[in-house]
């Protein structure tokens, strides 16, 4: 098998996709359907494929047929027989529901605890599927708009106080008097359960996010995607969550890391997702799918605060030689250092959006015209966004990658060498070992 394989990837079409971006992206023709999101991995929901003699096989399968071969022996060894990792490309035309991810021992616990009762892995209020928790993080290909964590507590009593709606005053006055700790949790419950509001009192908050959008000042932009969410969800008492959530404007590059607890959602733009292989989300709201406001108000921190946008760093020693660039098990070793000169003298440059996830990192190559390493001992999907690149093998071997296309690198398969001045790449592959040394992480605040 080569060291490397030509990824078939599959496209989900759910409603709130973009009918046009990821066509453009991949250069095949727009159906006229949603194109939402594209996978690359082995979720056995919707695995990539790689030709072979015998036709297309599922990347899932061929790991299971080889797990040490395909993955690693230190990736089975941390993670199992299976890609610890899901790789998108995600197109929203529309709001993603607002949603949360559990810890590994709440989705355990969850996981157990339905099984228990009985519910059906398939049952459309089953909340947990599996018994992972799901980390990500999503870097903008261009402009991107989403919904991120709680505001901070003077922030969210502000806006409230300018929509000036009745429903809104008594939550406005609680954020200003009581620790938002108390009084997130009773909001979410009172709009989302117990007192869910009316569809005339939705509408008065409506007319108030119009308003205040075309007045200009410090809310608006953030007013004119609430307003647009809720045009896109009408009656959805899930607009009031969206309302206590920070709104962050990502420009091509920039990304956000989003850890288990923190509430969520993707409004509109094109970007890149890595994510931990799990399938569990809890919704709150913008969404005709279970709501079990319990369950989210069990898994949710209610911790106010800016988010950090995220900026990546050159690193070194990551990219290339075959190794981590740390001092665990991965670090140098006398095969990594033997090095093919003919085809991959040098590392390939590669920059790294910092996360704890250790399950993925995400990073940029930044591979120029001579062919320089980019091979690891974890398994790797090498996707092109723009221009041009190829891989190239020890034996001569080669493979296009246009803008569109992806690839897996196998671990331990020899040097893999990289070439495409001016292509923009992204890496993905497992996150470093609690040993192997990090750059700090890099990072702005909004």
């Amino acid at each position: 098998m080569p060291p490397f394989l030509l990824l078939h990837n599959p496209v989900r079409r759910y409603a709130w996709g973009s009918p046009t971006a990821i066509p453009a992206l991949t250069g095949t023709e727009p159906d006229g359907t949603p194109q939402a999101e594209l996978w690359m991995g082995a979720h056995p929901s919707a695995p990539s494929s790689v030709p072979g003699p015998d036709g297309p096989r599922r990347l899932d399968e061929l790991i299971d047929a080889d797990p040490a071969g395909l993955l690693g022996p230190d990736t089975v060894r941390r993670f199992g027989a299976e890609l610890p990792f899901l790789f998108k490309v995600l197109a929203a035309d529309r709001a993603l529901s607002l949603q949360v991810h559990p810890t590994r021992a709440q989705a355990e616990a969850g996981y157990a605890a339905e099984d228990a009762r009985g519910v059906p892995p398939d049952a459309p209020d089953r909340v947990f599927r599996d018994r992972g928790h799901k980390p990500e993080l999503i870097c903008a290909l261009g402009d991107f708009e989403a919904l991120c964590g709680f505001r901070p507590a003077a922030d969210a009593a502000g806006l409230l106080e300018l929509l000036d709606v009745p429903l809104l005053a008594p939550w406005a006055a609680a954020l200003r008097s009581r620790p938002a700790a108390e009084v997130l949790p009773a909001l979410l419950r009172s709009a989302l359960a117990t007192d869910r509001p009316s569809p005339a009192e939705l509408s008065l908050v409506e007319r108030a996010l119009d308003r205040a959008a075309g007045a200009g000042g410090r809310y608006a932009q953030a007013c004119a995607a609430y307003a647009r969410a809720a045009g896109q969800y009408p009656g959805d008492p899930g607009l009031i969550a969206a309302l206590l959530l920070n709104h962050v404007r990502l420009t091509a590059g920039q990304a956000l890391y989003l850890d288990a607890g923190v509430p969520h959602a993707y409004l509109r733009g094109l970007g890149v997702e890595l994510m931990a292989n799990s399938d569990n989300v809890l919704r709150c709201g913008l969404t005709p799918k279970h709501v079990d406001v319990d369950g989210l108000l069990a898994v949710t921190s209610f911790r106010p605060g800016l988010p950090d946008v995220l900026t990546p760093h050159p690193i070194d020693g990551i990219a290339g030689a075959g190794t981590y660039g740390g001092t665990g098990p991965e670090a140098d070793t006398e095969a990594d250092a033997d090095v093919c000169p003919d085809v991959c003298p040098d590392v390939c440059p590669d920059e790294e959006f910092p996360s704890p996830a250790a399950e993925f990192r995400l990073s940029r190559p930044r591979p120029g015209a001579t062919p320089a390493r980019i091979d690891l001992p974890t398994p790797q999907i090498l996707l092109c966004v723009s221009g041009h690149a190829r891989l190239h093998a020890s034996d001569g071997a080669e493979l296009a990658l246009p803008a569109g296309a992806s690839a897996y690198l196998r671990p331990g398969a020899g040097p893999v060498g990289l070439t495409g001045p001016g292509a923009e790449l992204f890496r993905a592959t497992t996150g470093r070992p609690p040993t192997s040394r990090q750059r700090p992480a890099g990072r702005t605040t909004r």
